[in-house]
């Protein structure tokens, strides 16, 4: 098993992906708490990021699922703050989902235009058919395990049935699995924002 050092190139771009994406949200703490308490919480999860990131399961180093692991890894560390500060769980939920949606915003809009598009190429299809099937082999036992849905042509591009998790195996393992429900409000946002359409069948968050 693979692990991320502390101060390692890995390590340094992990926290810098951090920084970035704090960035993107911090208006939703600074309109809800004012500029020092914003900073103080992205602080304090910046420090509590660093103690998780050694902890983050190896799936691959190209892995294309790496940026879902990360972002649920992110935002584990806000959680964990969060909870520290005895805000219930819906406040913490609407924090997240605000925080998370405010990133999707930031991504200028040509840009999400063309990620939309991105998304039902034959190029990326290809590409996913490929990751489902290479996924099965169970590499990595972290690993997310999905299998790619031919769409219909008429009510359905393509869908992908995912039977193993790997943010909630992840979640599981630092006993957080009340944020997996959250996490996956994150993809709905996303959707929305990029112009998916996505429709999910069920939220069973069992991984």
């Amino acid at each position: 098993m693979k692990t991320v050092k502390a101060g390692s190139s890995d390590y340094r771009k992990l926290l810098k992906s951090f920084n970035r994406s704090a960035a993107r949200s911090k208006g939703v703490l600074v309109s809800r708490f004012g500029t020092g308490k914003a900073d103080y919480i992205i602080r304090e999860s910046r420090h509590e990021y660093e103690t998780l990131i050694p902890h983050i399961p190896y799936i691959g180093d190209k892995n294309p699922f790496l940026i879902f692991l990360h972002t649920t890894s992110r935002y584990l560390a806000f959680f964990r703050i969060l909870r520290s500060m005895d805000f219930t769980f819906e406040d913490i939920r609407q924090i997240l989902c605000q925080m998370n949606e405010a990133e999707f915003k930031a991504i200028p809009y040509p840009v999400r235009r063309i990620i939309g598009h991105l998304w039902f190429s034959p190029w990326f299809m290809k590409r996913l058919r490929k990751r489902a099937l290479e996924s099965q082999q169970r590499r990595y036992p972290d690993d997310y395990v999905l299998t790619f849905i031919e769409g219909d042509g008429r009510t359905f591009d393509y869908g992908i049935d995912y039977t193993e998790c790997g943010g909630c195996k992840f979640l599981k393992q630092q006993n957080a699995m009340e944020l997996a429900p959250i996490i996956c409000m994150f993809d709905k946002a996303g959707s929305d924002l990029l112009g998916w359409g996505l429709i999910k069948d069920h939220d069973d968050c069992k991984w």
